[in-house]
């Protein structure tokens, strides 16, 4: 396996990576599925290829062997914080270590790259077990609350009127990216 930036010519293996695990009934096959809670897309290539060319963002992949995309994690600076979304898993290989191995590689480089002190990130409220996922690795609670985009088909189509986004947020002091 192998770490790499994405690149403008990723945009498409992304997309689909993200839309697999999170939306539809592909994303059933794994235990990352918002597919309950959401409809419609969860990003497009537009939102993709912003961020690859934003330079206070990067798109980190996980490619294995064969150069197949497994993971994606999307990582934006913020002062001497980065925040973390999208972290998606091929959905049949969630389970198996690849996540934790992700998220721990994305932790190192934004310590590495940007000098990050902090990982935040917000997650859907109503996403409980994702959250204890999350809270096993580190991260808290800060309080911190944010409405869902409601109105706003770029992010979903809602299949109920209550989510709202936590904030979870981890120091990440002694991180290295080895």
């Amino acid at each position: 396996m192998r770490l790499v930036p994405a690149l403008t010519t990723d945009v498409g293996d992304v997309v689909a990576l993200v839309e697999s695990a999170f939306r539809g009934e592909t994303s059933r096959a794994g235990w990352t599925t918002e597919a309950d809670l959401l409809d419609g897309r969860r990003t497009g290539p537009d939102e993709i290829e912003a961020i690859v060319a934003d330079p206070g963002q990067r798109i980190l992949l996980l490619r294995d062997a064969g150069d197949e995309l497994v993971a994606s994690v999307v990582l934006r600076r913020d002062g001497d914080s980065a925040w973390l979304g999208m972290l998606a898993i091929r959905p049949v290989l969630q389970g198996r270590g690849t996540g934790r191995a992700m998220l721990a590689a994305a932790e190192g480089w934004v310590a590495e790259h940007w000098g990050a002190r902090r990982m935040r990130m917000t997650v859907i409220a109503q996403r409980a077990e994702l959250i204890a996922w999350y809270e096993r690795r580190g991260y808290r609670r800060t309080g911190e609350t944010a409405p869902f985009f409601y109105g706003d088909p770029r992010f979903g189509l809602p299949k109920r009127d209550d989510l709202y986004f936590v904030v979870l947020e981890k120091t990440l002091t002694g991180i290295s990216a080895s």
